[in-house]
């Protein structure tokens, strides 16, 4: 065999090699990132009103099943009016503090909101997790992120606390406490009658002049694909025959 075909051959294996190495680092990162308690919002911008959060807990244990999660809700940037979502098996216990600064609504002022949730009855087994849920009725506008402190209990008696905070720029804390980001908020939608005229058939022309160019480059680059690919076939056939 050509000594360049062994050659490449060996190269392409310490190539793949690689890659595999690499994959495998980033799997395994993912699973430890994804081995801590989080919290996820379907809406996470300031003053989002009506939604849901979730925290998700997972089980780390090896032979231990999690019997009890408490989660501490921030009232210096208070969420307010939480409601539980019911989940099998578990019972949920709410907790209410008087916040110091009252907030002012167009339901009226708050001077009161949830500041811890435990959820007790229930098991996660190793190797599973639990979403638990609850409502919202509306997220502060005046914070870049919640901080929601929580403590998970094993069947064996082992308390694992995620309260540590992150700091920027910093190695993540082994037991990081759960964090929600809060985009921008978003923008109220204005009346449609403000539009300039003819704005609306503007916007759609535009749209579907740019899915058509969208298309034609798509096409385009899978025929200059399809021609690479032929040239590259023709090339490594004319290599083969002229060392035959």
């Amino acid at each position: 065999m050509p000594h360049h075909h062994t050659a490449l051959r060996r190269a392409l294996r310490r190539t793949t090699s690689a890659l595999g190495l690499a994959a495998a680092g980033m799997l395994a990162a993912a699973g430890a990132a994804s081995a801590h308690v989080t919290v996820h919002a379907d809406n996470a911008a300031k003053g989002a009103t009506d939604g849901v959060l979730t925290f998700r807990v997972p089980d780390e244990s090896d032979g231990a099943s999690t019997t009890k999660v408490e989660v501490f809700v921030p009232t210096d940037h208070p969420v307010l009016s939480l409601l539980v979502t019911p989940e099998a098996g578990w019972t949920a216990q709410v907790t209410t503090t008087k916040l110091k600064t009252p907030v002012k609504t167009d339901d009226g002022t708050i001077s009161e909101a949830v500041s811890q949730v435990t959820w007790t009855g229930g098991a996660i087994k190793p190797g599973q997790y639990q979403d638990f849920h609850v409502s919202y009725g509306r997220l502060p506008d005046d914070a870049d992120q919640l901080t929601f402190k929580a403590v998970q209990t094993y069947s064996d008696g082992k308390v694992v606390r995620w309260i540590d905070t992150s700091t920027p720029g910093q190695e993540e804390p082994a037991n990081p406490a759960p964090v929600l980001h809060l985009t921008a908020a978003q923008p109220a939608s204005g009346p449609t009658s403000s539009a300039a005229p003819g704005s609306a058939a503007k916007t759609a022309a535009s749209a579907s002049s740019s899915d058509s160019t969208a298309l034609g480059l798509g096409i385009a680059g899978l025929v200059v694909g399809v021609l690479g690919l032929a040239a590259a076939a023709i090339a490594i056939r004319r290599t083969r025959a002229a060392h035959d």
